[in-house]
């Protein structure tokens, strides 16, 4: 399904035709003890390439299951995923673990960089398990930096960082490996508001280029810099929505005070 936003665009003009990710049916059961929860109740959606899409949902509601399947961290108990065509739900730990390194990117709340590493080191680190070589995995890390606006900070420690930079850093690490989805997992959360609306400008920006992002948010001033937003409930998706008049990060920026004022 293609929306289009309040300016009556597609959500990006260089968006593919086909779906990047494809999930039918999907079921997830936990056992706890004596227990079984039913984590996912049946979630069937696309996500077509280009495509820049927000999740929201309380605790409990399925929202944290569903990323962690579409990230290849975990496997549907029933139904399919297709990533690019291909169904990964049934694929064993050694295949998953390739295909997270190689077409999905990860963001997470607490950045996970490594204190004693510099952001040029922190952004290298996906391409050690690839078969690149040293110089393209500089070229690589350097080319990502540049993209978040750290291409001068490259041989800084995060401890010589801003929260948002260090955010960057992660963004930056995430794409080193050029994958087919960005996944963020509250990216902002730990973050003010100015550098939330950064953080999010950088991923309006990267959507623009053709990226396809998915956003787990708790925030619904933050989903709405996205071009869909996903609402879950009880194991299920309960609303499927374009978001209408979508803010530009950048337009927003300029109504916020900065740290100097």
């Amino acid at each position: 399904m293609t929306f289009v936003n309040g300016n009556g665009a597609k959500p990006n003009s260089e968006a593919g035709s086909g779906a990047v990710i494809e999930v039918t049916d999907l079921h997830k059961y936990y056992e706890l003890g004596e227990t079984r929860v039913h984590a996912l109740r049946g979630v069937s959606l696309e996500i077509r390439a280009g495509e820049f899409v927000a999740i929201m949902g309380a605790s409990g509601s399925g929202k944290s299951t569903f990323m962690n399947i579409l990230g290849c961290l975990d496997k549907p108990s029933s139904g399919t995923y297709l990533l690019e065509g291909v169904d990964v739900s049934r694929h064993d730990k050694r295949a998953l673990a390739h295909i997270r390194n190689q077409k999905i990117g990860f963001v997470f709340q607490g950045f996970n960089l490594l204190a004693r590493t510099t952001a040029q080191e922190n952004t290298e680190l996906p391409t050690l398990y690839t078969k690149i070589s040293s110089e393209e995995r500089e070229k690589r890390a350097a080319e990502s930096l540049a993209m978040v606006g750290l291409a001068d900070r490259a041989h800084h420690f995060p401890s010589q960082m801003s929260g948002g930079q260090q955010q960057r850093i992660a963004i930056a690490r995430a794409l080193v490996n050029r994958p087919a989805i960005l996944l963020a997992d509250e990216p902002t959360g730990n973050l003010d508001s100015r550098t939330s609306v950064e953080i999010m400008e950088i991923l309006q920006n990267l959507n623009e280029e053709g990226r396809t992002i998915v956003l787990v948010t708790h925030e619904h001033d933050i989903a709405e810099f996205a071009q869909r937003i996903l609402v879950f409930r009880d194991g299920r998706i309960r609303k499927d929505d374009p978001v209408l008049n979508r803010p530009k990060a950048a337009e927003v920026l300029k109504t916020l005070p900065t740290l100097e004022d």
